[in-house]
């Protein structure tokens, strides 16, 4: 019984052996390809697997093994797909548990806590630049805007959300509230378009100098001009030249000259205003038989305003009544002593007429030049100053422009104010056209968008549709201070402005109908010079307040006072214009205690002059019984019965006084409006000329 159980046993050790290697011996007879083993297998109880190797040509139905795969495997390949499918969705299901309402709410409110505490332990950084909104900077620091109202009260300020505060304000609230604080940098249009980099001084070569004429009206400007340009281009040249290019240049001794031909206060107050000094040289025009004229003075003036050297040209020395000594001792009145009594100023005298002394004051010029050292950069994007611009028929904008630096070549993009074009032709002074042209060179181009104004700068640029963008942005802030008017100084806030540290220099122009009464006025404002401002009378002459005077005023930052003087019609509407504060006086202590009392912050005016209306003196009419009537017309405004009257004759106030009768025909009427004529008397007056000017108005009160 025991050995029948170990016989029937699947688990014995011994009685499959037999079997296997009798199984094995008859395949190794079988197969050939297995005849031939290297060594003898050893018996193991594992079948083995069946090797088919069908290397050697063995053929094998493979056709067979196929179709009973697929009588197999469709419903086992369906059961093994749907429990893949089963099991990818497990996994996804673990990746993202559905949570309830409740449960994702807390999650959220955890990664809220989180985040907080994150913050906390590192301080957000804050961009702030020069000035900043305070809603702005609590939004940068993402704050509310009370709280950042309430740091600022701790810190003394009272601001609300819309007021601007400085840099350094912001940046100590951001750190107040533990914000880590940067200084924003902000790259405008400009910037990023136009090259201001400084130049190199290994890049600088020798330039011309840049000169301008300057002189009262007849005393030789032109024909300096016209005697220099002669004198120095050649015969054949002469009669070929066409001088339609404001400016020129000429050659003395083997150096170029650039001579401005313009006037010289347009020279100097078009371009001054636009901030851009244009020349280096200034040759002061005068005649040896008139001496210093009004204009003279005014030439001397905004030469010294632009801080440039001035040569003194003694014109017209072939006349027998020419006294250049005279000339030299009133040229010490301003300031300007000859090198021969030990001054400094180079005094040529000359003759346009005759050419006498022309080549002395060229070399003096280039002298001169060379103690400047001008220099600049020709190898950079070009840099200078539109001259003058006008609008062609045929060629549309054409502009001459003042290389500064660099070289303008044919077909650069050019920004000018707010002018955008592509330079499309350029030529020289004498009209040939040239491809490029570098510093201190004057050329007149064509292909500007706009006519550029005079006085604009202009830059070449690499970018035209940029430029274009910076053009709409320049005229947009243009129409802004157009609208809102930049801050002048005026007597009203004169004391505020000494009181901030923003005035240390009062530039007055003063105005007067003689020489005595302007001398008085000024040496009496110049005494009023205290320790906080410095009151300097930068013109002063005689006559009719005009643009001229103005546009200095507008450049130089000044107050314009007339003694017995009234501005004219242009000079009024400039000054409206450029907001530019004019006082009228007839008694020169009133003058001093009015800016006296401005400086002291104690002006406080009762009544302030309303201009009505201006009247013209057509005819002047001898009545019996009425006395001397003027027939006039109204130019502008309204004149009534009831206003003041002031009689103006060349600008000069001849005198003031009340409406006598005013009349339509032979009616007495209240009020003569503009466009129409009247008959005008004036109370205990009679001297009325044809020509005169009378100026309506009254004084009102000012509410305080």
């Amino acid at each position: 019984m025991r050995r029948s159980s170990q016989q029937g046993s699947p688990q014995g050790t011994r009685a499959p052996a037999r079997p296997v290697q009798q199984h094995q011996q008859q395949e190794q007879k079988a197969s050939p390809v297995a005849s031939t083993p290297d060594k003898q297998q050893p018996a193991t109880r594992v079948p083995e697997k069946k090797i088919v190797d069908t290397r050697k040509g063995g053929n094998v139905n493979l056709e067979r093994y196929d179709e009973r795969l697929e009588n197999l495997a469709p419903d086992r390949a369906d059961k093994m797909q749907t429990g893949r499918q089963k099991i990818q969705n497990r996994a996804t299901q673990r990746k993202a548990p559905n949570f309830g309402n409740k449960r994702r709410q807390e999650e959220q409110d955890k990664l809220r806590r989180l985040q907080l505490e994150i913050a906390k332990k590192t301080p957000l950084t804050v961009k702030i630049p020069d000035e900043i909104g305070v809603g702005e900077l609590a939004s940068r620091m993402k704050k509310t805007g009370a709280d950042v109202v309430k740091q600022l009260m701790k810190l003394g300020i009272m601001a609300s959300l819309s007021e601007i505060i400085d840099h350094d304000t912001a940046a100590l609230v951001a750190m107040e509230m533990g914000c880590k604080v940067e200084r924003e940098v902000l790259v405008t249009i400009e910037e990023r378009l136009i090259n201001t980099a400084e130049d190199k001084e290994e890049d600088l070569v020798p330039r011309a100098p840049i000169v301008v004429v300057m002189g009262h009206v007849d005393h030789g400007k032109t024909s300096l001009l016209d005697r220099i340009r002669s004198a120095t281009v050649a015969a054949g040249e002469a009669g070929g030249i066409t001088q339609h290019i404001g400016a020129y240049q000429v050659e003395a001794k083997n150096s170029l000259i650039t001579f401005l031909d313009t006037p010289g206060h347009e020279a100097f107050t078009a371009m001054r205003a636009r901030g851009a000094m244009v020349t280096d040289i200034a040759i002061l025009v005068v005649a040896a038989d008139d001496g210093i004229m009004p204009q003279t003075i005014e030439s001397i003036n905004h030469a010294k305003a632009a801080e440039i050297p001035i040569i003194v040209a003694i014109n017209k020395m072939d006349k027998p009544s020419a006294n250049p000594e005279r000339i030299k001792q009133q040229l010490t009145e301003y300031n300007l002593v000859s090198e021969d009594w030990g001054g400094e100023t180079i005094i040529c005298p000359i003759s346009a007429k005759t050419g006498e002394g022309i080549d002395h004051l060229l070399d003096m010029v280039a002298l001169t030049a060379e103690m400047q050292e001008l220099r600049a950069n020709p190898n950079r994007s070009a840099h200078g100053v539109v001259i003058e611009a006008r609008l062609d028929k045929g060629r549309g904008p054409v502009a001459t422009m003042l290389i500064q630096k660099g070289t303008l070549n044919q077909g650069d993009v050019i920004i000018a104010g707010t002018a955008v074009g592509r330079v499309r032709a350029m030529t020289d002074a004498r009209g040939q056209k040239i491809l490029s042209a570098g510093p201190s060179v004057p050329v007149e181009i064509i292909g500007m968008s706009e006519v550029p104004g005079a006085g604009d700068e202009f830059h070449a640029v690499a970018d035209e549709r940029m430029a274009r963008e910076l053009a709409e942005q320049r005229k947009h802030e243009n129409k802004l201070s157009t609208a809102g008017g930049n801050a002048k100084v005026t007597l009203e806030d004169l004391f505020s402005q000494i009181q901030m540290g923003e005035l240390k220099d009062l530039n007055i122009i003063v105005k007067a109908d003689v020489q005595g009464s302007a001398e008085a006025v000024r040496s009496s404002l110049e005494k009023l010079t205290n320790e906080e401002v410095r009151v300097r009378v930068i013109h002063c002459a005689v006559g009719a307040i005009n643009e001229s005077d103005v546009m200095l005023a507008s450049t130089s930052n000044a107050i314009i006072v007339g003694f017995n003087v009234r501005p004219d019609v242009n000079a009024r509407d400039s000054a409206l214009r450029m907001q530019v504060d004019m006082r009228m006086y007839r008694v020169i202590y009133d003058c001093i205690d009015e800016m006296e009392a401005a400086m002291k912050g104690m002006l406080s005016p009762k009544f302030k002059e309303v201009a009505l209306g201006r009247v013209e003196v057509r005819e002047v009419y001898k009545i019996t019984g009425a006395g001397i009537i003027a027939g006039c017309y109204v130019t502008e405004g309204r004149v009534s019965r009831g206003a003041q009257l002031r009689l103006v004759r060349d600008g000069i106030v001849i005198h003031e006084g009340a409406v006598g009768s005013l009349r339509r025909f032979k009616d007495d009427v209240k009020e003569v409006a503009h466009g129409y004529e009247c008959g005008i008397s004036i109370e205990k007056y009679s001297d009325l000329k044809a020509g005169d000017v009378i100026e309506a108005f009254i004084m009102e009160q000012i509410k305080v």
